[in-house]
């Protein structure tokens, strides 16, 4: 993913850990991207994917992408055209919506962007964490470009960010976006950690990823009182999983349940935070540095800069391959011997801070709450994966509960 504006954005959410990347940047006046580096990604990420590998998929983030203005964007399809070189190029991208306006909505649709849009729930959740930098609530304004999207019927799908003022109102979350037209849609976990030896001496306020090959003060840093709860989550997911398989499956895709029917399923793939392996979902700066992961943007995971060298080799550096396969090389045993390791796989190395009962380094922070939802789930899904084997469709999974072939979520 691109972060053309770096970490600068119009809203000063509470628990956004990407903010606080400005001390590691200088100028904030610089942060922009200018044209010469812009063309020179969109050649070199074009040049690197392998050929015949599907369509270019470009992920625009922030910060708030939208603070490039629309020019910037307008050149950069301009340039993807130019060196698409018969690829089909396609562009996702994350924004707050609070500056979406009806220009930005014509273009959306006329490039076809899928746009993601921050959204925690109804007013009064989205407005206690996600605020605007004088502190209000920025809900209202977030709805207001959530219409401009509809009216231009643009492409759009939902992240909704979990976290303490949300966590117990699951339900209540998805009925609201299954309301405001959102029919895919992801929920993220918020767990951050207040900082570590590292952290304090980067002048950051949140903890710097965990590291096991040396005594690491990560394990003892405790989170923020904004994370939410491993269980907390789980039973989050649950509330919502129950009213998404008794209604809406094949009508309404979340991102957690579709990926873990995959898993079940044998299906390759699914989201990073849940493959076996990771290190190829990499982060862009401003200045044309490549990161390891928009999680682990801090020096000592800088790969190099787009202007000195191609995307290929640094993410086929001896570095990158062993940061991504650290993620199953490090994972303990408790983990290894788990039963729902073929979907979980140790999930994102950021929360693997935690000690396993026999005191292994290693363990995610949310074990807790997958352990619980993918016990709750396991039913089911094992039943959409039957369905799909047969060559059926996994919605039917919907009558079998109707018909009492299997139990209805308790």
């Amino acid at each position: 993913m691109v972060k053309p504006i770096g970490p600068k954005c119009n809203l000063d959410c509470t628990y956004c850990f990407y903010l606080e990347k400005e001390v590691l940047f200088g100028d904030g006046e610089k942060w922009k991207m200018d044209e010469a580096l812009l063309e020179t990604y969109v050649r070199r990420y074009i040049e690197a994917q392998p050929p015949g590998g599907g369509p270019v998929v470009f992920a625009w983030q922030g910060g708030e992408p939208t603070l490039c203005g629309l020019e910037f964007f307008e050149k950069a399809v301009r340039f993807q055209k130019k060196y698409a070189g018969g690829r089909t190029i396609e562009n996702a991208f994350q924004t707050n919506a609070t500056l979406l306006d009806d220009e930005w909505g014509a273009f959306l649709k006329r490039e076809n962007f899928l746009i993601g849009i921050s959204i925690d729930g109804p007013e009064k959740m989205h407005d206690a964490l996600r605020v605007t930098r004088n502190g209000r609530g920025s809900f209202r304004e977030v709805m207001r470009g959530l219409e401009v999207l509809k009216r231009h019927r643009v492409d759009f799908n939902t992240l909704t960010c979990v976290n303490a003022v949300n966590a117990d109102k699951g339900a209540e979350v998805y009925d609201f976006l299954r309301e405001a037209g959102a029919r895919h849609m992801q929920f993220i976990p918020i767990i951050e950690r207040l900082p570590d030896a590292e952290a304090e001496k980067l002048g950051l306020s949140h903890a710097t990823p965990p590291r096991f090959e040396e005594e690491d003060e990560n394990l003892k840093a405790p989170v923020t009182s904004w994370s939410v709860g491993p269980k907390a989550y789980g039973r989050f997911m649950w509330q919502i999983f129950k009213r998404w398989i008794r209604r809406d499956v094949g009508i309404v895709y979340v991102q957690m349940f579709e990926t873990a029917l995959g898993k079940w399923a044998g299906v390759p793939g699914g989201v990073c935070v849940h493959n076996e392996e990771c290190g190829r979902n990499l982060a862009l700066e401003h200045d044309g540095s490549l990161y390891s992961c928009d999680h682990y943007v801090y020096p000592r995971y800088r790969l190099g800069n787009i202007a000195d060298a191609s995307m290929t080799s640094m993410v086929d550096s001896a570095f990158q391959t062993g940061f991504g396969n650290d993620k199953s090389r490090l994972l303990p045993r408790f983990c290894r011997e788990c039963e729902f390791r073929f979907t979980c796989n140790g999930g994102c190395p950021k929360h693997r801070f935690l000690l396993t009962p026999e005191g292994e380094p290693g363990l995610n922070y949310l074990c807790s709450g997958y352990r619980f939802v993918y016990g709750k789930m396991d039913p089911y899904m094992k039943a959409m994966a039957e369905l799909h084997k047969a060559g059926r469709p996994p919605y039917e999974v919907m009558n079998m509960i109707r018909e009492r072939k299997l139990p209805k979520p308790a």
